[in-house]
């Protein structure tokens, strides 16, 4: 979420690049929704992680843009990869901002977990 609006995948290299214009410099939230159905019972959460950017020069942005990375993400980059390059720091899980909120599953669903 950026400015109260949730940033999907970019349609295009042109919109992936108005992301990183955006969120150079700035802070915006990852969300993620858990539910877990278990022996009939349903757990649900939700995890919150801020990611700052930092200050993007220009050729940064064209050099992410251009290696598309961006492409099928949501937010428009991959803090896994080469979008690490663009953050400066992040408050909250990382494993949210990759895409499952492995803390948000054990204490949802520690059951998961045993060694039995």
């Amino acid at each position: 979420m950026l400015d109260g609006k949730a940033l999907g995948k970019p349609a295009d290299a042109a919109e992936a690049r108005s992301y990183l214009d955006r969120m150079s410099g700035r802070a915006h939230e990852v969300l993620s929704g858990l539910v877990v159905l278990a022996d009939g019972e349903e757990r649900g959460g939700l995890e919150r992680t801020t990611v700052v950017f930092k200050e993007l020069s220009e050729a940064e942005k064209q050099r992410y843009v251009r290696f598309g990375e961006w492409q099928g993400r949501s937010g428009g980059y991959a803090i896994q990869t080469l979008g690490s390059t663009l953050v400066e720091r992040l408050e909250g899980s990382v494993s949210n901002v990759v895409g499952l909120p492995v803390g948000l599953l054990f204490e949802l669903a520690p059951e998961l977990f045993d060694q039995r």
